[in-house]
């Protein structure tokens, strides 16, 4: 990655010889890869999963957690092949073509322009958990205008937050570890008769309590958990020595998965039997409330709360950095890749954040918030399935059009060509799966119009610029 200037010769550099600032640290990066890992849908979509798939869904989440890993691996060796790439949309436009810089960097926006709407909404209704009477509108606008006013004031301060609100969420799930694997040591039996056992986990009918279907109903929740997992990508050129900081948080996605995902869903069948978990409530809320802690609603609402938060937060850093992006590939207007005196890209931060008010506010007109935050999870994730897949034909080609880089690669992809394709086979499977259940179906309908008003940006701007003069075209 390439070296900066430090911050105070920064703050005086001209506009256009301003560059973002490394002021992430290792710990940063390492809960910025933990919030990443540790999605809404855990906390909010875990019981619906649990009801569907029983026991199995603890294989769902290895497997789609597996596949995600090579991901990863595959995006870490590309951003650390060339100091030019400070995220996918980078080297998709090297090895792909410059359109293809394009699709994938708005549409990472997008996505994140989405889930952010989702969430903040939520945080509205979490925060009417306490403050029944409290309009939705006062902290859904109230949360959306913090993160903001935090992300327009330093990198370093983005990164604080996200460090704060990951350690909540690990906490709260080694909290429940430790609650769930004393409550089964110790013999508990639930008012409904349920003695706590291991043996939940194997006994008949559960593995599979609605057959092939449930366990594939399953896949499509499950999938909603691991949005974000890429944000260490996008933060990757605001890190402090990125060779070292990049591979270190990427290979230790297996293990926070084995501990956040399957240890956690293990340990809350085994307390309750999975016919006994609420598809509608909270699981990790039923397992406090057995425990015996009064203030379990309250404690694990304001998790949920906070997991909402750092999602918004993520989504409002990583929306700015994109377009910050995209204004230096010429793929959006040029007036967004220039930074603050801060070195934030605050011109794509405003209009993300106009673009995440406005979606906010139409949510008040229409009566479900969840549905409605529903479909926009599927949609995020859809539009997510195809930047990583995006990203591993960019591994493809990188690897085909420059195999010196990759044999001298000091973090290459475990599994090659075989790995990206089997990945590239199961993304197409989520596809399927998501197009079984209605709620999910309508999402995958919406997604193809948004590629379609891309193709017909693209093609527009491909006119105009051909149409100009050969200096006038070097300068765009």
């Amino acid at each position: 990655m390439q070296n900066n200037k430090t911050p105070g010769s920064l703050h005086q550099a001209p506009v256009e010889n301003r560059k973002l600032a490394q002021q992430l640290d290792n710990r940063h990066i390492q809960l910025i890869a933990i919030g990443g890992a540790i999605g809404t849908g855990l906390f909010m979509g875990s019981g619906k999963t649990i009801n569907l798939s029983g026991s199995s869904i603890i294989f769902t989440y290895i497997i789609i957690g597996f596949f995600l890993f090579f991901v990863m691996r595959a995006l870490g060796e590309l951003l650390l092949s060339s100091s030019r790439f400070n995220s996918f949309a980078d080297f998709a436009s090297e090895y792909l073509g410059p359109w293809a810089g394009f699709f994938i960097g708005w549409t990472y926006w997008l996505s994140w322009v989405v889930a952010c709407i989702g969430d903040v909404v939520v945080i509205g209704g979490y925060a009417q958990f306490w403050f029944p009477h409290l309009p939705l509108w006062i902290p859904a606008f109230g949360s959306l205008g913090l993160m903001l006013v935090m992300n327009m004031l330093s990198v370093r301060i983005f990164g604080e937050m996200e460090f704060w609100f990951a350690l909540v969420k690990v906490v709260a799930i080694v909290a429940l570890l430790l609650a769930g694997f004393f409550m089964v040591m110790s013999g508990y039996t639930s008012p409904d008769g349920v003695k706590a056992s291991f043996s939940h986990l194997t006994e008949s009918g559960t593995m599979f309590p609605h057959g092939i279907s449930g366990f594939i109903a399953g896949f499509q929740i499950a999938l909603f958990s691991f949005v974000g997992i890429e944000l260490i990508g996008v933060a990757a050129a605001e890190t402090k020595n990125p060779e070292t900081n990049l591979p270190k948080a990427i290979n230790a996605i297996p293990v926070r998965i084995l501990l956040f995902y399957v240890l956690s869903l293990a340990c809350i069948i085994s307390v309750s039997s999975w016919q006994h978990i609420a598809s509608d409530k909270s699981p990790f809320v039923g397992l406090f409330s057995l425990a015996g802690l009064p203030a379990a609603a309250a404690i694990v609402n304001f998790v949920v709360l906070t997991s909402a938060l750092s999602s918004a937060n993520s989504g409002v850093f990583s929306t700015s950095r994109m377009l910050f992006g995209l204004a230096n590939e010429n793929a959006a207007p040029r007036a967004l890749g220039k930074l603050s005196a801060l070195n934030i890209p605050l011109r794509g931060l405003l209009l993300s954040g106009f673009c995440m008010f406005s979606g906010a506010a139409l949510l008040f007109l229409i009566p479900s918030v969840m549905g409605v935050f529903t479909l926009l999870s599927t949609l995020s994730a859809i539009l997510l399935i195809f930047i990583w897949s995006i990203i591993l034909f960019s591994w493809l080609a990188y690897r085909k059009q420059h195999p010196d880089l990759h044999h001298k690669s000091h973090y290459r992809l475990p599994g090659g060509s075989a790995m990206v394709w089997s990945c590239l086979v199961f993304f197409l499977l989520m596809l399927v799966a998501l197009s079984l259940q209605a709620d999910t179906r309508t999402g995958l309908i919406i997604a193809p119009l948004w590629f379609i008003w891309l193709a017909i940006a693209w093609r527009g701007r491909q006119s105009i610029t051909s149409a100009l003069p050969i200096q006038n075209r070097a300068n765009k």
